[in-house]
């Protein structure tokens, strides 16, 4: 193939930059998950060590953008460049998502450690190291917010009791087509429910 114009390799070019110029704003919008060889879930803004298979988890409304720029900028890029910087609306939400996966991240581990503890089920050295390492890379370190963590894995392990079973299990055979159950006791029941055996966390 000839060689393009002057003039109309100079247009391409602009062409090329505006896509880069249009896609900066979604190239960091996204958190990567992964679990290493120990087992244990790291949540994190930045990609993973070379070699490590992570989960990227968009944020709403970027991964179309993010993905196609990504593409672009593997494709026709030959050497290495700076990351591009997200916007700030774009900084809160992956802050608020990172939060929110660490936040329950921390909470599961928590309360399947006090589980594994209490002699309520068998304890493995290895899950209790794996557990321990969670909870202290995804749980917070100001105090404040660390007795809120430990007051939902709390409430976790109350809504994962047996008793909350049979609560859940007894409010759903009382919503069944065919029960006559007083309306009152069916929203006591689905108030217990709600306040007492619903997670803290999804």
């Amino acid at each position: 193939m000839g060689r393009l114009p002057i003039r109309r390799r100079a247009i391409v070019w602009a062409c090329i930059g505006a896509l880069f110029v249009t896609a900066t704003p979604f190239a960091q919008a996204q958190v990567y998950r992964w679990v290493d060889e120990e087992g244990v879930t790291h949540l994190s803004s930045e990609k993973p060590p070379p070699g490590v298979k992570a989960e990227r988890l968009d944020i709403p409304g970027t991964s179309k953008r993010s993905s196609s720029s990504t593409a672009r900028r593997s494709s026709g890029s030959t050497g290495s460049t700076a990351a591009p910087a997200a916007s700030p609306a774009q900084v809160a939400q992956r802050e608020e998502l990172l939060g929110s996966l660490r936040t329950r991240e921390c909470v599961v581990a928590l309360e399947a450690l006090e589980r594994k503890t209490s002699g309520a089920e068998p304890t493995d050295a290895t899950e209790i190291r794996r557990l321990k390492q969670t909870a202290e890379l995804n749980c917070s370190q100001d105090p404040v917010r660390r007795r809120e963590q430990e007051a939902m894995a709390a409430k976790l392990r109350v809504a994962n009791s047996p008793a909350c079973a049979a609560a859940r299990n007894q409010l759903a055979d009382m919503m069944a087509p065919d029960a006559t159950v007083p309306r009152e006791q069916l929203r006591a029941q689905q108030s217990f429910v709600d306040q007492h055996c619903t997670s803290p966390v999804r």
